[in-house]
């Protein structure tokens, strides 16, 4: 069979039937297949038109058709299944063939993949592509790992078929192995953590001031016009200016209020766990999901008391510039913990990661493009050594700006039963951080106490354990063994 495809494509639900799609629009000779045949005539025949496409019947005629070095793009669900094609194909690959994988893979199976690969001489590129399916088929945010080399022959690719900004593509080269993973996993903890604001805010919007859902998409609407514009700002206007046809009621009044997840959130939030991150605007919001779907324990809780006032309609007045001005702020905080993530995880796996660049690829196709984007990636282009984007003079600013309102907003919640888990831990997260002295220094006395864990003295070098059972509790300095 002649070699006649630049790419392969296997695995043709909608995400990797766009993907081929995206890929045919720009182009490319793209060879598709599927393990139930069916999908792969049903992409020929309906999508045929939109450019060059040879069906595959099977891994051998996948291969078969491909030009060297092979690219194979595995589009399947992550985890076992994504082991299973990867066993069918590489052993019908030569060396400097390459595998991608375009799903949502956990980071560390990655690093794995990509081990065991490279010992039998072919590239496996863990690949992050954000945009759902619209963003597939016109133009996603792609986040390729994997060794130098496979860049140098896929990017060019990759490139051409992501979004562009500025003429710019929203595709670089994350890093090594597990980077383009474990950055397209930072990313979905971020949109956990963006959307869940967004609701908070929604919810005060509605709970204090009493503004229904279409005004409250009028307020989206504007505040998309400015420093919060952004996709999710964006389609939050046109989701709760929609109107249900069946009751004629608000949209979001019919929709059951159990958020789900497809867990990278989770993974984010288990991630930074271990690389000691303190991602907890993230994790909040991902708990958050977690609790709206516990019925059985908001059925016991829903009874209890909270004292309300009664709503006034539009009470909130100038109070609507606080919420925008928390929700800012807020953002801010969760977008600068999943950079902090990042930075974490480049020092712990030894990946050389652009933070600016990945701002870049961020400000078109993926799910939390937002206009700020552009100023992140400035902030890091000006210093690539910048550990936070509050210690950009702009960013520090605005965030001293908001702070009264910030404070205002999560107290005026507070007040009113009102939960809103992503403002306050963003809004502790601050206040932890810029904190002169913290209760840790009472914590790691408790420690010392009941588990001899030591600790640090603020007057001089040195571990310290203090025997507190003995009379006149002498200390000991423990790195030494002298009291």
């Amino acid at each position: 069979m002649e070699a006649s495809a630049q790419i392969g494509v296997t695995g043709l639900a909608v995400m990797g039937r766009n993907l081929a799609r995206n890929l045919a629009r720009n182009g490319y000779t793209v060879a598709v297949h599927n393990r139930t045949p069916g999908r792969t005539r049903a992409l020929v025949e309906e999508f045929g038109h939109e450019g060059a496409f040879v069906p595959a019947h099977s891994p051998q005629e996948l291969v078969a058709v491909l030009e060297r070095p092979r690219r194979i793009l595995i589009m399947v669900k992550a985890g076992q299944a994504t082991d299973e094609v990867i066993e069918e194909f590489a052993p019908l690959l030569e060396a400097g063939d390459m595998i991608v994988d375009g799903g949502n893979a956990h980071f560390a199976d990655t690093r794995r993949r990509e081990r065991a690969l490279r010992e039998r001489g072919l590239h496996f590129v863990g690949t992050g592509v954000s945009g759902g399916e619209e963003g597939a088929l016109h133009g996603p945010s792609v986040m390729p790992g994997g060794s130098p080399e496979s860049y140098a022959v896929l990017g060019p690719v990759l490139e051409k078929i992501s979004a562009h900004v500025d003429g710019e593509p929203c595709c670089t080269h994350i890093g090594t192995d597990g980077a383009g993973h474990f950055v397209k996993m930072v990313h979905n903890g971020i949109e956990y953590a963006d959307m869940q604001l967004i609701a908070e805010a929604y919810q005060l919007l509605r709970e204090v001031g009493g503004y229904t859902p279409a005004e409250i998409a009028e307020v989206f609407r504007t505040w998309n016009k400015g420093r919060l514009d952004s996709y999710l700002i964006e389609i939050t206007a046109e989701v709760l200016s929609h109107t249900d046809a069946a009751t004629g009621r608000p949209f979001v009044d019919i929709v059951r209020d159990a958020a789900e997840q497809k867990g990278t959130g989770r993974w984010t939030v288990q991630t930074a766990l271990d690389l000691g991150s303190p991602v907890t605007a993230i994790a909040q919001a991902t708990f958050a999901r977690v609790a709206s779907s516990r019925s059985e324990l908001r059925a016991v809780y829903r009874p209890l008391a909270a004292e309300s006032p009664e709503v006034i309609p539009h009470e909130l007045g100038h109070g609507v510039l606080d919420i925008e001005r928390a929700l800012y702020a807020s953002k801010v905080i969760a977008y600068d913990q999943g950079w902090t993530m990042i930075r974490d995880a480049a020092a712990e796996y030894g990946w050389d990661i652009d933070l600016g660049a990945v701002a870049k690829i961020w400000r078109g196709g993926c799910i939390i493009r937002a206009a700020f984007l552009d100023r992140i990636r400035a902030a890091h282009a000006a210093d690539p050594s910048l550990v936070s984007l509050l210690a950009e003079e702009r960013f520090a600013a605005e965030i001293a700006d908001a702070l009264p309102s910030w404070r205002s907003v999560v107290a005026t919640a507070a007040l009113r039963g009102i939960p809103v888990p992503a403002f306050s831990a963003a809004l502790a997260y601050y206040d932890t951080l810029r904190g002169e002295h913290l209760p840790a220094a009472l914590i790691q006395g408790q420690r010392d106490f009941f588990g001899a864990h030591t600790y640090h003295r603020t007057d001089r070098e040195g571990s310290y354990h203090t025997r507190w059972a003995e009379p006149g509790r002498p200390e000991v300095r423990t790195d030494t063994g002298t009291a």
